[in-house]
């Protein structure tokens, strides 16, 4: 019996029909539907172009209004709130580096997931509508470890970064071969949100080879960047950090009518941008926190936008330096002095993603260059503070030793980068310990060949420091043969200025005693990798603190999450210096010479006490403490309790 339908019978004939109309239905609307996407494609037709003194896309007048915000800086979880957060500031463009040492850690071993997904944060910036100006390196300068080159680079004695020496330029072929493949597909030209590229970064102020800039542009343009490039340096930078087909941008904090004049007589009738506007600064352990106040900086934005100049805030947020990823400053001192772990940088977006004064002002600014009302505010990160973190276990740095892998035996002192761990990578952050045997006391002296602070002990008793100012220490007599032991500290690695090549870390050199040079070493490599933290955690080894703990030494405590996770900060009442772990998460240095106070925990990392892995723990080497778990590393004197407050950054 032939089937109704809709009320209609219809015959055999009748029914093929009616098929035929549905699937030619069917392939018509999948053809609008394509043809619909390949239009939508097919905007993307005219890029960001410079042939005028505007910048123009798709043939428009478009003015940057930029700001920068590193993916490598902020929590995956936060991304997405972050980027909001600029939109609703009326920014219409994100910009980025991308850290070459993190993405390969090892030399051709490439790492592009999770906190590291580049292409997400492409694709999510595209979502919501931010345009992106890419700072692929190879140097990024950033404040960050080495200028963002990977440490291994270094284990070739004859290198020189940042030029076209060939053990340097082999090794950027190899990141870029993996890198641009997966930013091209990310291009303007392709439907994506990259609208400019950034060739190299800050050459002018480096500029040790007039071949190198034209190298990084070509290695760009082989492999398929085909969107506007930029470069980007300060005044005096501008003489030497161009590169033809690029066009040059320049950054300051104060405007000063003369570079802006210079700029446009290099490049006349071209756009005007200020690649790096600094909304702020980054601090130096044992010096001041930086603060540029909203109503100094507006003022000067304003201006900028009067003259017609696109404009970048360097930084937007700043986020966080977590791990050992900080850099180094050492232009114009003595010594080279650390940075910070917090990067809030006094920008407008404050390190835990709150507004600031400058948020607003710029808003309110912002606004009047936008034809439509801007997106409202996303809400704000709610803090807590939780209760003080007792530390409830105790092991030494001494016990330790043995869940790290087998230590290396040199008749000389050899550098980080120089040992065989890491699959012959040699060690890139954290401390190393030299071991040596001593006959007599006498004065030692370090010849200024510790990078960059050690800790000594003589039989495992502490006895004092080595480091940039102090290079001589006496060493008590005694009877037999005794151990020497120098825990060596990298502190972090110089990432400005024109002594790249010297940034090796540990004991570069020969250390005297009595003048005489030490010799027969036996090296750990205490780099605080996610896999010998485990092997802590799980250990039977640790002690309860009714046992006087000895220092060096690892602490676990035990932060009780109950109801739902919120963002904290960590302080530190009566620690000296040290790292933190949360959760198997690196938050950072610390250390009591200030000016930071407290250490940045992002609810993401956190876990619920009704979790399945339960409340959380902290190891740190307290140097001095880590325990949701937590565990810290430290050395000194202590009163046993961490606290969370729900304050920013504490500055002294």
């Amino acid at each position: 019996m032939e089937r109704p339908v809709c009320g209609v019978r219809l015959s055999l004939k009748q029914r093929y029909f009616l098929l035929i109309c549905v699937a030619a239905a069917v392939i018509v609307a999948y053809q609008f539907t394509r043809s619909s996407s390949e239009v939508r494609k097919m905007n993307h037709v005219e890029g960001l172009r410079a042939n005028s003194s505007q910048f123009t896309l798709e043939g428009a007048p478009f003015r940057i209004l930029g700001g920068s915000i590193h993916y490598f800086r902020v929590p995956r979880a936060y991304w997405e709130d972050r980027l909001l957060k600029m939109k609703a500031c009326g920014l219409n463009t994100l910009t980025t580096y991308v850290p070459w040492n993190l993405h390969e850690p090892e030399r051709g071993v490439f790492r592009f997931d999770d906190e590291l997904d580049l292409e997400a944060y492409l694709r999510l910036a595209a979502s919501l509508g931010l345009w992106v100006i890419l700072r692929p390196g190879p140097y990024i300068c950033a404040e960050w470890d080495l200028g963002g080159l990977p440490s291994w680079l270094l284990r070739d004695q004859n290198m020189r970064l940042r030029t076209t020496y060939s053990g340097f330029t082999d090794a950027v072929n190899s990141f870029f071969d993996q890198l641009i493949k997966k930013v091209v597909p990310h291009q303007y030209s392709n439907g994506g949100p990259i609208i400019a590229v950034q060739v190299e970064n800050e050459y002018g102020s480096y500029a040790k080879d007039e071949d190198y800039m034209p190298f990084i542009k070509e290695a760009l343009l082989l492999r398929g960047i085909t969107e506007l490039l930029l470069t980007s340096d300060n005044k005096d930078g501008l003489k030497l950090g161009g590169v033809k087909g690029a066009l040059e941008t320049i950054n300051f904090q104060k405007l000063n009518p003369g570079d802006i004049k210079y700029l446009e007589e290099i490049q006349p009738q071209k756009p005007k941008m200020v690649m790096e506007y600094w909304s702020g600064w980054f601090d130096l352990w044992g010096g001041l926190h930086h603060v540029y106040s909203a109503e100094d900086m507006t003022p000067v934005v304003t201006e900028i936008l009067k003259q017609d100049m696109s404009i970048n805030l360097y930084m937007f947020h700043g986020g966080t330096n977590f791990g050992f990823m900080s850099g180094a400053f050492a232009v114009g001192i003595p010594a080279p002095k650390p940075m910070v772990t917090s990067y809030d940088y006094d920008a407008p977006l404050s390190e835990d993603g709150d507004y600031t004064t400058k948020y607003h002002n710029l808003r309110s600014l912002f606004s009047h260059y936008h034809t439509q009302p801007l997106p409202g505010l996303p809400p704000i990160q709610k803090k807590r503070a939780y209760q003080p973190v007792i530390v409830q276990h105790h092991l030494s740095l001494w016990d330790s030793l043995q869940f790290t892998d087998k230590p290396f035996k040199s008749e000389r002192p050899v550098n980080m980068e120089n040992l065989p761990v890491n699959n012959n990578n040699g060690q890139s952050y954290g401390y190393t310990l030299y071991e040596t045997a001593i006959t007599s006391g006498g004065l030692l002296n370090s010849q200024n060949n510790i990078r960059d602070r050690a800790l000594v002990f003589v039989n495992r008793q502490y006895v004092g420091i080595l480091d940039y100012k102090v290079q001589e220490l006496p060493v008590a007599d005694g009877k037999g043969s005794r151990t020497l032991s120098l825990l060596v500290e990298n502190c972090g690695r110089v990432n400005y200025g024109k002594t790249l090549d010297e940034q090796r870390k540990g004991l570069v050199g020969d250390i005297l005693l009595n003048k005489h040079p030490l010799r027969d070493f036996i090296i750990y490599s205490l780099d605080m990798k996610p896999d010998f933290i485990n092997r802590l955690e799980r250990s039977g080894h640790w002690l309860p603190m009714r046992q006087k703990p000895s220092f060096p030494g690892f602490f676990q405590a035990r932060l009780s999450v109950r109801g739902p996770r919120k963002d904290t900060f960590i302080t530190f009442p009566g620690w000296g210096k040290g790292a933190v772990f949360i959760n198997n998460k690196n938050l950072g240095r610390y250390w009591s010479i200030g000016p930071q106070q407290t250490l940045y925990l992002p609810n993401a990392w956190l876990y619920r006490d009704n979790q399945a892995r339960g409340k959380g723990t902290t190891p740190s080497l307290t140097l001095h403490q880590r325990w949701s778990k937590c565990m810290v590393m430290r050395c000194g004197s202590w009163n046993g309790t961490m606290r969370s407050a729900n304050n920013t950054i504490k500055n002294t």
